[in-house]
């Protein structure tokens, strides 16, 4: 999978982008992150991006040309015409379901705003999607856009030495994930729960399942309208609003 960033600050992305499991992707040819300097294509002799808004206001807005020319100028070296995200927080707000949708496409443009965003003319001519990581304002697109990066090159295939994982944890079904411990049994008094250590494979999924429905209705119970439940699961999940009625 290819991700093309339209930035002002593409040393940012690149050390952000390039290391960890996203970096080793990038080594195995899985994934490649480019970044495009927009500078590089303004015709201002100072390389000057930004101007005045006009009818007033504070800040500075970026210039449509420079922008639609390093897109332009990505067409051209790819030969393609891929969906550019402009993140901006006027956006829909990107979740997994967004993350999984965006993973099948083979190229992805991420176009970072800044100072006080972009010449809507930019916009309207090359931006197909407005995402947003959530309702509140950063100095630039940058952040963003390796937030959704992180989550997008995750469901990649090969990415992840383990695929499964991409699958079993948070939102999986619509569910947060299920608690998780590791040596040694007892930590300051509080040992693992019982069932992780008895090797009873069919116990311990519906005891990761239970406590993910627990932890879901506790910490984001506008998740479970829409989570994928067992009829088992539901009566436990019915079990669980009783009981807090009751409270």
């Amino acid at each position: 999978m290819n991700f093309h960033i339209l930035t002002l600050f593409p040393d940012m992305v690149l050390d952000g982008l390039n290391t960890s499991i996203i970096g080793r992707a990038v080594e195995r040819g899985l994934l490649s992150i480019n970044a495009v300097n927009i500078r590089d294509y303004t015709r201002e002799k100072h390389r000057h991006v930004d101007d005045a808004p006009y009818g007033g206001g504070a800040g500075m807005v970026m210039q449509a040309e420079p922008v639609c020319a390093a897109y332009r100028a990505l067409c051209e070296r790819t030969g393609k015409k891929p969906r550019v995200l402009y993140m901006t927080p006027q956006g829909r707000v990107f979740n997994q379901e967004t993350a999984r949708e965006l993973s099948r496409e083979e190229d992805l443009v991420f176009l970072c705003g800044h100072y006080e965003g972009i010449d809507e003319r930019a916009l309207e001519l090359i931006v197909t999607d407005h995402l947003s990581i959530g309702d509140y304002v950063l100095t630039g697109g940058e952040l963003p856009a390796m937030v959704m990066i992180d989550a997008i090159s995750r469901l990649v295939p090969g990415v992840l030495n383990n695929d499964v994982s991409a699958e079993i944890e948070s939102f999986h079904d619509n569910l947060l994930e299920y608690p998780q411990y590791t040596r040694p049994e007892i930590y300051e008094g509080m040992p693992v729960p019982e069932v992780l250590l008895s090797g009873h494979h069919k116990n311990i999924e519906e005891w990761r399942r239970q406590k993910s429905i627990e932890r879901t209705l506790e910490r984001r119970p506008d998740l479970l309208e829409h989570a994928v439940l067992t009829k088992k699961e539901r009566i436990y999940l019915e079990k669980l609003l009783a009981s807090r009625e009751n409270l």
